[in-house]
């Protein structure tokens, strides 16, 4: 990926979602403009969600998600209704295919789904070239009391052209106007990045936090100045003037905090995605909670990309080894990667989440509006390290 590239967390999720073999494949793969998800007959082709990313115009960067049929009665059935609804927790907007028939309660039951989700779906009959189409949308339309649009296969390009229009309709008010910085910076100010390079800053690479905020940054005119943690006090040595604000690596919150002048406030990358990717006032609420833990505690932490650990892992190790100095070495700490999730998330005294840097913003959601339906207190690793050592109430978000 190169630094003009989106990534998949920061571009808009179109799920597509109908029976085995309805023509959900063809349906991506005209909107994609080449096929990336196989077009069979044979029921059950798609297994995994088939996951592209394209720009589509005057909508941007997007991913489709092509999932397997929610028909699916095949011995693998079960385990691809887990990863269809997977997706479905990081649709932003959906795409609901019906097919050529009447029996329309699968659908019916999904439509149901996305909207107690409140996700916007744009329905579509498919194979609109068929002869009776129109007939068979109305009936359809009265019975989910939605309108139904047609696609037609025989003219792709305007139906690809109709579609996009329905689904830009559909896109939330506030989607486009979030950022990572918020308030906290303008045009004009004097920002300083205190960017560690450790280990899980691979040599000649930035984590993605760090150029993600880099570019809105200078997106926002504002002078940026990057240092590593052992030159922070020769670099303020050489400004004019104290910076606006600095933005640091949550490892050396403290060490910053104690060099930096009062005047500056003081972030970290971490904080500034948990408000980005999640609720912050939810994390706020969770972080008190930590000093109400104790050796008998059971904490899950949560990281969204699925590495190897290492040595100096902020989630698998360090995180772990600050709760158990503090509250003993007897407490409970699973660990989840990826889009691996606890079935159990009620049974946990604190969820501690990574900045979701590699989730969209409907997925993180997702897990926070499910830890606080089970009341759960849940925050995130920049926010956990900065109470932990005292300083949260000094942090802007």
């Amino acid at each position: 990926m190169t630094l003009n590239d989106t990534t998949r967390g920061n571009r808009l999720h179109i799920g597509v979602f109908g029976r085995t073999n309805s023509g959900k494949s063809f349906f991506v793969n005209t909107m994609v403009g080449h096929e990336v998800s196989l077009v069979s007959d044979v029921e059950g082709t798609t297994t995994d969600p088939v996951y592209k990313s394209i720009e589509l115009h005057p909508l941007g960067p997007v991913v489709f998600i092509d999932t397997a049929g929610f028909s699916d009665k095949s011995q693998l059935g079960e385990q691809r209704m887990k990863a269809t609804e997977n997706a479905l927790r990081k649709t932003d907007v959906a795409i609901l295919i019906f097919d050529d028939t009447d029996e329309i309660d699968e659908e019916i039951k999904w439509l149901d789904q996305l909207k107690n989700k409140n996700i916007p779906t744009v329905c579509i009959l498919s194979k609109a070239d068929i002869e009776g189409r129109k007939e068979l949308s109305k009936r359809i339309e009265k019975a989910i009391d939605q309108e139904v649009y047609l696609f037609n296969p025989e003219k792709a390009e305007d139906s690809r052209s109709f579609i996009i229009s329905k689904i830009s309709e559909c896109i939330p008010e506030d989607y486009y106007r979030r950022n990572i910085l918020g308030s906290l910076a303008d045009e004009g100010d004097l920002v300083l990045l205190v960017m560690p390079q450790d280990i899980q800053a691979p040599k000649g690479r930035l984590i993605l936090p760090q150029v993600q905020t880099i570019r809105e940054l200078l997106d926002k005119k504002c002078t940026v100045v990057s240092t590593t943690l052992d030159k922070l006090q020769g670099s303020l040595g050489y400004l004019k003037n104290h910076p606006d604000l600095v933005i640091t690596d949550s490892q050396c919150f403290k060490q910053v905090k104690e060099t930096i002048p009062k005047e500056s406030k003081l972030t970290s990358f971490s904080v500034l995605f948990a408000a980005f990717k999640g609720d912050i006032n939810v994390f706020i609420e969770g972080a008190k909670k930590i000093n109400s833990l104790d050796e008998n505690s059971r904490v899950l932490i949560a990281e969204a990309c699925a590495h190897a650990p290492l040595e100096e892992d902020i989630g698998r190790v360090k995180i772990p080894a600050l709760l158990r100095k503090r509250f003993g070495q007897g407490m409970q700490i699973d660990i989840v990667s990826g889009n691996n999730w606890s079935d159990a998330v009620d049974k946990y005294d604190l969820v501690i989440h990574c900045g979701a840097c590699m989730f969209n913003r409907k997925y993180m959601m997702s897990r926070v509006e499910e830890a606080v339906e089970k009341n759960v207190p849940m925050t995130n690793y920049g926010i956990t390290i900065a109470e932990l050592m005292g300083i949260l109430d000094d942090v802007v978000y």
